[in-house]
């Protein structure tokens, strides 16, 4: 068993939550068709979850099934938003304004889970005071007073990977109490910080090595 699949939030299994977003996506696919109800088997056969590993996760959230009807769709897209804090806006400061970074503050997406973009930093002087999407992109050394006007709690780092370390522990002495992570690198953090890492190249090394063992490929 992965390390992953023994932590828990709360009460709350980490891949119990990994699991949740796909399940709220599916169901607002369905409200768009104009269903109004879901049963955990058809979120099971699309999601490719067993059913009771559906009805298991969902008891998390307190929602509760009708027999041989399932879930009222409304409700359950409305339930699984606010339990997975997306209907709440957290302000979020972005670290290394390159191509990456650039293009997560183009995200409008974003703001429908949650998450508001509200600056940018950098040290490179052709970067900073300009705009990207109306958001602003300052330099790294105004931190200290840009945290008191904005006071951003989570900071999304797409520095490249020889500073960011460095710049963890920056914005860290500056407030910053979450961190999403996009370097390769893994940052060490003090245990009252939250850090969710997301390498985009892990993924792509795992997707290449299950395309090699493919004797199809």
């Amino acid at each position: 068993m992965a390390n992953d699949e023994l932590k828990y939030y709360g009460k709350i299994p980490e891949p119990t939550l990994r699991r949740l977003p796909w399940y709220l996506a599916y169901v607002k696919l369905l409200k768009g068709k104009g269903d109004t109800v879901v049963s955990s088997t058809q979120i099971a056969k699309e999601i490719s979850v067993d059913a009771s590993q559906v009805a298991k996760d969902l008891s998390f959230v307190n929602i509760s099934g009708k027999t041989r009807v399932g879930y009222d769709i409304n409700a359950l897209i409305n339930i699984l938003e606010d339990f997975l804090g997306f209907t709440s806006q957290h302000r979020a400061f972005l670290f290394g304004v390159g191509q990456l970074g650039a293009a997560l503050m183009r995200d409008s997406g974003l703001n429908q889970y949650g998450v508001e973009i509200v600056a940018g930093f950098d040290i490179r002087k052709d970067v900073t005071g300009k705009k990207i999407d109306g958001i602003p992109v300052f330099s790294m050394s105004t931190l200290p007073e840009k945290q008191k006007e904005y006071g951003a709690a989570i900071g999304i780092l797409t520095v490249p990977v020889e500073k960011a370390q460095e710049v963890t522990d920056y914005i860290i002495a500056n407030g910053i109490k979450a961190l999403w992570n996009f370097t390769p690198f893994r940052i060490r953090v003090p245990e009252n910080i939250v850090v969710q890492n997301t390498s985009i190249y892990a993924h792509l090394a795992v997707m290449f090595n299950r395309m090699s063992e493919n004797p199809n490929n």
